[in-house]
């Protein structure tokens, strides 16, 4: 079964699309199937995995309202090198529809579990704001990566990410964890990050990534060509970043697992 990650914040301009293409991309890279999860009606995730989202015959929004199958919404984004549930700002209209439907928050948990057989990894790309659309990705999810930067408002903003994660866990998803802190846009440079720095790790300790992901011009430039920055040049910094980053969920994973079959074993 795939481990299914959100990647959340509801302040905007933060890198979660970037980390979301991005993270998919270094996970594929290291053998492993992943399916990558628009969330986002902006189609931003689509777009940057080499699809264009104003062709799309089919879109994640007709599996949410029960118009098709979600195998008949897969696609496959070739040159990425991952599957995509792709969107378009039909998602608007779903996060409408939802609100008359039964059991609305499980939705998109009904649909990925339907083919969480198929990968290993699962990277939903959420909106920046809570609503539906976000609700129902933190349900389906068992951990939350949460992009931020080393900025005056960022803590604030973390603070009430959190308070959502411990409601959505009490009343919707028992086993929804925050996966980790994933520094994003860093400037070492900055007094500013220094000191949101060490709040950071004051007061989340490991679920801070040791990883920093640096401002990167080539990072910047790889949406617009459709591609992950891997792909586009894999020597960049930002590219190097986000296998660094891949690697340490990867070892934090295995560690977990570790951790797992010592508790189970029988003495």
């Amino acid at each position: 079964m795939a481990k299914i990650f959100a990647i959340a914040n509801q302040k905007g301009g933060v890198g979660k699309t970037t980390t979301s293409v991005n993270l998919a991309a270094s996970l594929s890279a290291t053998r492993n199937n992943v399916l990558l999860v628009d969330l986002d009606p902006q189609g931003n995730a689509t777009m940057g995995s080499g699809i264009d989202k104003s062709s799309l015959e089919l879109s994640l929004y007709d599996a949410i309202v029960g118009e098709v199958g979600v195998t008949r919404v897969l696609t496959r984004a070739e040159e990425a090198g991952y599957d995509l549930l792709p969107s378009n700002g039909d998602l608007v209209a779903a996060e409408a529809q939802l609100f008359g439907m039964e059991d609305r928050e499980y939705k998109l948990k009904e649909i990925l579990d339907s083919i969480s057989h198929s990968y290993d990894y699962m990277i939903i790309d959420c909106p920046p704001s809570l609503n539906m659309l976000t609700i129902n990705a933190l349900v389906a999810a068992e951990g939350v990566i949460i992009p931020m930067q080393c900025e005056y408002y960022a803590l604030e903003g973390l603070a009430a990410l959190i308070d959502t994660v411990d409601t959505i866990r009490e009343h919707l998803n028992p086993s929804l964890h925050i996966e980790g802190i994933i520094r994003t846009m860093y400037d070492p440079r900055n007094r500013l990050t220094i000191e949101v720095n060490r709040q950071l790790f004051k007061h989340f300790g490991d679920a801070v990534y040791r990883t920093v992901v640096p401002r990167n011009v080539r990072l910047a430039e790889a949406p617009s060509f459709g591609l992950p920055v891997l792909k586009y040049d894999k020597s960049s910094r930002g590219a190097v970043s986000y296998l660094a980053l891949a690697g340490e969920i990867l070892r934090r994973s295995d560690q977990a697992s570790a951790a797992n079959t010592s508790v189970s074993a029988p003495e």
